[in-house]
């Protein structure tokens, strides 16, 4: 009897292993290939929040560089915890190629914010959110609010002081649906993306406080990693793709005002890396001549432009433009063109339809927002 129900276990061990196996090895990333592969200098990629040793983070500084370098990422933005970190601040720089900038997540009596692009203040900031924002902005930063329905629940307050929020947030999805991920956990073992693309779900509860607090006010939307380990493979899972006006430069204050200022004003999208690369995906509006980018406000009734999307891509994906939360135009084409409805808040999810881990819901491309407001 026991023999019989070893053969059964060993059976099972088996079965299990063979279902990882399977699981591994069909895991596809969709490339783009061809002569659309190469880079645009003015398009770069990097990943947003992540601890190190300067807090609760697994590796220095030094170790992440290397890491990222090595998933040929353009920046990094750490967010170590601290009111502000000064041990961050003092560690950003170019590292092995790779731009490190440094913010702080700031805990506060709402809950959790990122501090971003402030100059090194002399003293500590506020614990209270209405006093720390004018801080870091006096200090000529922005703030980001941090997981606003995880961990530390944020509570709401007035919509213009801040400059954006979290959409999806890696550290978060994964204690969430552990119960999901679990089955998939040793293939962590050889680096494999698996499990970390297995975690997510669709972000439609910060994707709707989005849209809502969009209205009123020029919000936009990281994918974030909240990183503390396992670095590498997370680097290939959420990137933030910033579109720069010109190529980055190689002095340090200079590429960190390039950066920090395209995250200020929305010129960047996020993507779900680990499924299929983003690179030349656009979103912009164009009326008589003038034309509007991502993060961009246009006055007026809301009547004239006409919005653009090119997503040129060789694998099947499905474009949606999204007013006010609610889809108004979609195609499976490479491009899509799309008058203006009306004043609201017009941004582009791209989902995969290629076979792909990524659940069929979840969106792979999040765009910011362009805003139309009533003159």
């Amino acid at each position: 009897m026991v023999r019989k129900a070893f053969r059964v276990f060993l059976g099972l061990v088996a079965i299990y292993a063979a279902w990882l196996a399977f699981s591994a090895l069909s895991f596809r990333i969709h490339r783009i290939g061809g002569e659309a592969a190469g880079r645009d200098p003015l398009e770069i990629e990097g990943v947003y929040h992540i601890h190190t040793k300067h807090s609760d983070g697994r590796s220095s500084v030094a170790e992440l560089a290397r890491d990222a370098a090595r998933e040929n990422l353009d920046f990094l933005v750490l967010t170590d915890h601290g009111n502000p970190n000064f041990a961050g601040l003092l560690d950003q720089g170019f590292k092995e190629g790779v731009l490190i900038l440094a913010g702080s997540e700031l805990s506060l009596n709402r809950g959790h914010m990122v501090g971003l692009g402030f100059r090194t203040p002399e003293t500590s900031f506020s614990q209270k959110a209405e006093i720390a924002v004018p801080e870091i902005q006096a200090l000529g930063g922005f703030a980001v609010v941090a997981h606003p329905y995880s961990k530390v629940r944020w509570l709401w307050g007035d919509a213009s002081v801040y400059s954006g929020l979290e959409i999806i947030n890696a550290d978060t999805m994964f204690k969430n649906n552990l119960g999901r991920v679990l089955p998939y956990l040793p293939l962590l073992l050889v680096g494999s993306r698996v499990p970390l693309v297995k975690m997510l779900e669709n972000p439609e509860v910060n994707l709707r406080k989005w849209d809502q607090r969009a209205a009123t006010a020029s919000l936009y939307g990281y994918f974030s990693a909240d990183a503390h380990l396992y670095y590498r493979p997370i680097f290939s899972l959420l990137r933030l793709h910033v579109l720069l006006d010109e190529p980055l430069a190689r002095d340090f204050d200079a590429a960190a005002r390039q950066v920090f200022g395209a995250l200020r004003t929305g010129r960047f999208f996020n993507a779900i890396e680990a499924v299929a690369e983003a690179r030349g995906f656009r979103f912009g509006a164009a009326e008589g001549g003038t034309t509007w980018r991502m993060g961009d406000t246009i006055r007026g009734d809301g009547f004239g432009p006409r919005f653009e999307v090119k997503a040129p891509f060789p694998f099947a994906k499905e474009i949606r433009i999204v007013r006010d939360g609610r889809v108004v135009a979609s195609t499976r084409e490479n491009t899509l063109a799309a008058d203006a409805q009306g004043p609201g808040v017009y941004r582009v999810e791209v989902f995969l339809r290629a076979r792909s881990a990524l659940g069929k819901n979840i969106p792979w491309i999040v765009s910011n927002p362009i805003f139309l407001r009533k003159d």
